[in-house]
């Protein structure tokens, strides 16, 4: 079974990979069959490995793919935070690349586009590096797929070729690099005193060193993840066809630092307690001031892109108290990784559909959505309760279990008990925010802009049932799953 398992998750890496080979050799009206393809297979192969796994009782798998000496290069964890994160993030992949199918057309009101092969080349790359990252077992392995991401990410988010969009892309690729000489930093300092690349030889280096280490791997995760100081590049790549919009903040690149920093919490056993502090610190710094960042915003989008940021935060908020005791908070932590993925997707795909039935995503334009277009205004409902974490939504579960475990936590500690409080606060305020807004686009006689609309092409319907659907059950699937 463990040999079946390790195939099985190394299918659902390499596939994407080589059909991306095909799509680029391959006639232009086949690029967005074939991604969509290898996104089928590649999800069925991950859930494939999530039910064997559930069969051997849960227990970690790991495969050694290269060394040098002594010394493992690439290897792979196949346990279940690691399975969870791929199903999600391989899936959601499939999900948009449907999604794209209505989308990437001539028929778009805001981008009408005629679907080139590079966008679904890149995008077919992106699916396989996300499930190669959330296996990796080593720093060098996740450095490749690190890399391999930005790539993606630079691609895609300049796919329409213009100034605005070409500095975008540059700016994400300089600034999330910046934050990835971290991780190459803390791949160095593990060698030079463990002699391995393995993540969990952390656990055995001393205190000073498990600090260095950790804080640089911190520092690669603020940048990936769009945390102060490296938030800049994320509103930017707002540029980017909304289906990757959806795919960098849903299930791809923001969540590849969180995904590297969780599993080196993980393997890092006692962890010092100057870590958490600087995690904590950061995510709460970053939440409030993201807060106050897409408070002004009407354009969807961009309000979306520093919720993101406000999101992911919480995240690391988790992760911070982790490392002060809370094993629930680290779990809530995981949890919203998985539960957002859901949310934000539709939420942004949302934007995406408003934008290629009504030519517009600005928020003041768009009222009397539920008369006009009724499932739109569904998921717009939907993914703004999930992310305020209003129950009986995904969001208001992962939340739930960060903010006890971090409450737990802070006991005796005035001031980790005063940034939880923050926290709280920015969670109301968020939900206040949001209604606003619901209340603003949801009700009401249609604005001429919404009467004129379109209908909606069938892939987007499908998706949308199928989101809004996990956007209510993903928190009770990732809880019993973790246990």
């Amino acid at each position: 079974m463990i040999g079946t398992i390790s195939l099985l998750g190394l299918g659902a890496i390499v596939i994407p990979f080589v059909v991306a080979l095909i799509i680029v050799v391959s006639p232009q009206p086949y690029a967005k069959w074939l991604c969509i393809g290898a996104a089928s297979v590649s999800t069925a192969l991950t859930i494939a490995v999530w039910a064997m796994l559930a069969q051997n009782g849960g227990e970690t798998v790991t495969v050694a793919l290269a060394s040098m000496g002594n010394a493992t290069i690439l290897s792979l964890i196949f346990d279940k935070m690691s399975v969870m994160l791929a199903t999600a993030f391989v899936g959601i992949g499939l999900l948009i690349s449907i999604y794209s199918v209505g989308y990437m057309n001539a028929g778009n009101r805001e981008h009408p586009d005629a679907p080139r092969r590079r966008f679904y080349a890149f995008f077919t790359v992106f699916i396989g590096a996300m499930a190669g990252l959330v296996y990796s077992d080593t720093l060098v392995c996740q450095l490749v797929f690190f890399e391999i991401t930005g790539a993606c990410s630079w691609a895609l988010i300049g796919y329409y070729g213009t100034p605005t969009a070409n500095k975008s892309a540059m700016k994400a690729l300089i600034l999330t690099h910046i934050g990835a000489l971290g991780l190459y930093i803390a791949t160095c300092l593990l060698f030079s005193q463990t002699g391995t690349f393995e993540i969990s030889a952390i656990a055995g280096l001393s205190d000073s060193w498990k600090i260095a280490v950790l804080v640089c791997i911190v520092i690669a995760a603020w940048g990936k993840s769009a945390q102060l100081p490296f938030y800049m590049w994320l509103p930017s790549a707002m540029e980017a066809p909304t289906p990757v919009s959806a795919y960098l903040h849903g299930a791809s690149m923001v969540k590849v630092g969180v995904a590297v920093l969780a599993r080196a919490l993980a393997s890092a056993g006692v962890i010092p307690e100057p870590v958490g502090w600087v995690i904590v610190i950061g995510a709460i710094v970053t939440m409030v001031f993201s807060f106050f960042m897409y408070l002004p915003q009407k354009d969807m989008k961009r309000l979306l892109a520093f919720s993101t940021i406000s999101q992911l935060s919480y995240i690391f908020l988790g992760f911070g108290f982790f490392v002060f005791g809370s094993q629930l908070a680290f779990d809530g932590g995981v949890m919203h990784m998985f539960n957002h993925a859901f949310a934000k997707t539709l939420f942004f795909l949302v934007a995406g559909a408003f934008s290629y039935t009504m030519g517009t995503r600005m928020l003041p334009k768009l009222k009397g959505v539920l008369k006009k277009q009724p499932l739109l205004a569904v998921g717009f409902g939907v993914a703004a309760l999930a992310i305020a974490g209003c129950p009986p939504f995904n969001g208001f579960f992962s939340k739930f279990a960060i903010f006890a475990g971090s409450f737990t936590a802070a006991q005796g500690n005035w001031l980790l008990t005063a940034i939880v409080v923050v926290g709280l606060i920015e969670t109301v305020a968020c939900f206040a925010w949001f209604l606003k807004w619901m209340g603003s686009v949801i009700p009401g006689e249609p604005s001429e802009t919404v009467a004129n609309s379109q209908a909606l092409p069938k892939p987007m319907v499908g998706v949308f049932i199928v989101l809004i659907i996990m956007t209510v059950c993903s928190s009770f699937i990732a809880a019993a799953w973790l246990g």
